[in-house]
């Protein structure tokens, strides 16, 4: 027996894909909508959701949920709120960048002197959060959470406030900086922070599970999305060493990078970041699907696979886009291994 109509909005991206397979798993009979054609064995629509009258038109009758992975601004959530009479109720996917500190520090000032915001750990949805605007990633996300909020019991909508996403077809894994590593035959590594920066993760399958939950519970709400732990980075590194069956030496470094981006990696940051995953498991009771650890071998294997007989960058152009060249500058870390070797003499 169908639980209802449900439609995917980036279907074919990373939590994308997952989530199409958890509804379609529980019963729902999934609309998977996609710019290019998504995977056969669900119903597909192609259409871009940007061309003005495309979404409205191919909606038809409307659907029982819309599962949005791909809504950024606020004109997408007047979007979302202008079909509130086809939807009978939304998940909207956000991001833990809507967050800032008692400073007023968010990741959007990581890169400033002393910007690194020092969040409460855990950190519940009743933080302060950026302005809305359209300057950043975040301020648009909040302006997209408010104006869909707004709408009030018209469109009931439950936004995911997601950490750091993992798991196969990501176009930024951030396990990518640990894997060429190790494939590449590097045997030390350097971590700033003294490996102890924790940007808490969350695999596709649990933010699956969270989109499934709010499918059978509508209601609006903002939740975030986390695994079961936040690991920090050293045990990410020690994590990731396992999968592949490799030892390492690890050079740890109190503080920041100490040259250019040496020791430097995509959870880096002067202070944790720890979701509070409290409310999700009240409100929707959920249950972690699985944990990151325990997650890492698929993980690992696909990105072994995409980097097999590819240079990094064309395998992951969004990973050079985000964090440049230094992501892999080898010669800047063996120059600067060699004078700590000399001063350790």
């Amino acid at each position: 027996m169908s639980n209802g109509h449900a439609w995917v909005l980036g279907a074919t991206g990373q939590i994308g894909r997952a989530a199409v397979r958890a509804l379609a798993a529980d019963g729902w009979e999934v609309t998977a909508v996609e710019r290019h054609r998504p995977d056969p064995g669900v119903r597909a629509v192609a259409l871009d959701r940007d061309e003005e009258g495309a979404l409205e038109k191919a909606l038809g009758d409307g659907c029982d949920v819309l599962v949005d992975m791909v809504a950024f601004d606020g004109a997408h959530a007047r979007q979302l709120a202008g079909l509130a009479g086809r939807i009978g109720s939304a998940v909207v996917i956000s991001s833990g960048a809507v967050y800032e500190d008692g400073q007023g520090r968010s990741f959007d000032t990581q890169a400033e002197p002393d910007g690194f915001p020092r969040y409460p750990v855990p950190l519940p949805e009743t933080q302060r959060t950026v302005a809305p605007g359209d300057a950043t990633y975040g301020t648009r996300k909040i302006l997209l959470e408010r104006e869909l909020l707004a709408a009030g019991g018209a469109l009931p909508v439950t936004l995911l406030r997601a950490g750091a996403v993992h798991g196969p077809y990501c176009r930024t894994p951030r396990e990518l900086y640990l894997v060429k590593r190790l494939l590449d035959g590097r045997r030390r590594r350097v971590l700033a922070y003294g490996g102890k920066s924790r940007f808490h993760p969350v695999h596709v399958s649990n933010a699956a599970e969270l989109i499934r939950l709010a499918a059978h519970n509508p209601g609006s709400r903002v939740l975030n999305a986390a695994d079961p732990e936040a690991p920090t980075v050293a045990e990410i590194a020690s994590a990731i060493d396992a999968v592949l069956g490799r030892e390492t030496e690890t050079v740890l470094i109190d503080g920041p990078a100490p040259e250019g981006h040496v020791g430097e990696t995509p959870w880096s940051g002067a202070h944790p970041v720890v979701y509070d995953m409290t409310a999700a498991g009240e409100q929707l009771g959920y249950r972690p699907v699985t944990g990151y650890a325990e997650s890492l071998p698929e993980t690992v294997e696909w990105l072994a696979g995409e980097l097999a007989g590819r240079d990094w960058r064309e395998a992951f152009p969004k990973m050079l886009t985000n964090y440049g060249e230094g992501l892999f500058d080898y010669a800047a870390e063996d120059a600067w291994l060699a004078a700590y070797d000399r001063d350790r003499r």
